[in-house]
């Protein structure tokens, strides 16, 4: 049943009303997540309701930036040759307490083995334990094949041995899908049969724990009152999910929630104005696109795709869906972002050859799917009208396009499909601050089937990234994705749409927040002024 706007204010009014002893802060989450298990996954919206309240990580990004930070490894040593890492963990460091798990024992080095070899050994007994399990981020950045072995030196000593030198191996150890589980809740649940209750019921040690989820409704944290870095000034968090933007926002002016992310563009005067509300923003380090099919006939052929990306008129994308938060997109990195190469011309918008061009590929009376996106994300605020404008830019040249949508956990399986048909719009924001981060886990071969939505293998360009990765030289570095940005503009296997500046309005009474680079919501180090 869809949940009207009075529904859901009843039920922030509700969770309110329950907690009116504590310090409550209502979050209007754009969407449900897909689980909270966060190595199965990698949208945002998920890891925004899993890894980033629940868990932590062997290393962290300090709130509000890219500088990576003791986690439950109060320090780290890397061997002079780039092949070994070895993490020392925090003493004292306490699972949750939960209705349906009591820990009693400290996390140790068991429980970092656990959950990495779930997702590096395919014979383990966690590889596969609930339906469609893939991890995703794992395997899209080839980490199977970078960790040789993962050793228990001691109890509170684990050590990673990789095949070769991976220069960001640390910052990627800091990203959401390293997030560190419990090895003696999953054993208790394996005993009672009850795996999939890993990814419903999550069990973690950061600074919220899980109360309860309502499907597409609702979401309950409190504060873990044994958390390592100290209590949160937020005794309860809620995620009042709430798909329409428009809702949200008034929500928000009306104090049912206190923080509610992407805005339409169109609200922002009217929220800017509204005197109990700050709006905060920054430039994202994101980018838009729409991925072509490379494996289906007639995507396979660079020449349609270049036509096709000629056809489609960014400045009024811009215009309509961004309404001037956003810049055009010409390379799969933002500008924002080291080693972004600016030499790079983008396909002009001409229809007039993108016609032409489509006619001599022997192209005519073409007929496609868009994927437009059900809910909105700092790099697309309105993918629906995005797909409109594109749909009518494409009748322009002859191709007749049909919009098509699903739920949102359901649009991201689907997509990944190697089979699927049409052309997919998504984005991403960088979880890590490397340019690796975009390149290889949207657009290298090992990511075919699962990021990279354009099913697009290019062994030039996986080269030049195997390369990059095993430097240390950052100007080395730069040079080859500068190159391997011109290898992806040639072959466009995506047409790239915008780079977004992201806004996030909230109520005056937020203490605390930070806007964070990477795109996540954090609610760690937040208050809320009496």
């Amino acid at each position: 049943m869809r949940k009207t706007p009075f529904m859901l204010g009843c039920l922030a009014a509700v969770l309110l009303a329950t907690t009116a002893h504590a310090k409550t802060l209502v979050y209007c989450s754009e969407g449900s997540p897909e689980g909270f298990d966060p190595a199965l996954y990698t949208a945002g919206t998920t890891f925004n309701a899993s890894s980033r309240p629940v868990y932590n990580r062997l290393a962290e990004f300090e709130r509000g930036t890219t500088k990576i930070i003791p986690g439950i490894a109060e320090s780290w040593t890397a061997s002079a040759d780039g092949l070994e890492y070895t993490f020392n963990l925090r003493p004292g460091v306490k699972f949750h307490t939960t209705d349906f798990f009591t820990p009693t024992r400290d996390l140790n080095a068991d429980d970092v083995i656990f959950s990495f070899a779930r997702q590096l050994d395919k014979n383990h007994p966690w590889h596969s334990y609930t339906e469609g399990t893939a991890w995703e981020y794992f395997d899209g950045m080839d980490m199977g094949n970078l960790i040789k072995e993962i050793v228990k030196v001691d109890d509170m000593t684990v050590k990673f041995v990789l095949n070769k030198p991976e220069s960001p191996t640390v910052a990627n150890l800091a990203m959401d899908f390293a997030s560190i589980m419990s090895k003696e809740y999953a054993d208790q649940l394996e005993a009672a049969g009850k795996q999939a209750d890993l990814n419903q019921k999550p069990v973690g040690t950061g600074p919220f724990q899980f109360v309860a989820y309502q499907k597409d409704a609702v979401i309950r944290y409190k504060a873990n009152a044994e958390y390592w870095g100290g209590k949160q000034p937020i005794d309860d968090l809620v995620f009042a999910i709430t798909t329409d933007r428009s809702v949200a926002m008034q929500k928000l002016k009306a104090g049912e929630c206190q923080v509610a992310p992407y805005p339409n563009p169109a609200d922002l005067p009217d929220l800017k104005a509204d005197s109990n509300l700050t709006v905060m923003e920054q430039e994202g380090l994101n980018v838009g696109y729409l991925a072509y099919n490379t494996t289906v006939a007639p995507f396979d052929n660079v020449n349609v795709r270049k036509a096709l990306n000629m056809a489609i008129n960014k400045q009024a994308i811009l215009d309509t869906v961004f309404q001037g938060a956003g810049v055009a997109a010409k390379n799969p990195i933002p500008p924002t972002m080291w080693s972004y190469n600016d030499a790079i011309q983008d396909d002009p918008y001409d229809p007039v050859a993108a016609k032409k061009m489509l006619e001599e590929a022997g192209v005519s009376g073409l007929k496609m799917k868009i994927w437009a996106m059900p809910v909105a994300r700092p790099y697309n605020p309105n993918a629906r009208r995005m797909a409109e404008v594109i749909q009518a830019d494409f009748a322009a040249v002859g191709v007749e396009a049909e919009i098509t949508t699903y739920e949102w956990g359901e649009y991201l399986k689907l997509s990944r499909e190697v089979g699927r048909d049409g052309a997919v719009l998504l984005g991403w924001t960088g979880d890590n601050g490397d340019p690796d981060n975009f390149l290889s886990v949207l657009l290298s071969c090992s990511a075919v089937g699962g990021n990279n939505r354009a099913q697009w293998c290019n062994k030039d360009f996986d080269a030049l990234l195997e390369k990059a990765k095993q430097s240390s030289d950052q100007a080395e570095r730069t040079k080859l994705y500068e190159d391997a940005q011109v290898i992806f503009k040639r072959e466009a296997p995506w047409a790239t749409i915008a780079h977004s500046v992201v806004f996030m309005p909230m109520s005056n009474k937020v203490v605390g927040y930070k806007m964070d680079p990477l795109g996540s919501h954090r609610f760690d180090g937040v208050d809320l002024a009496e």
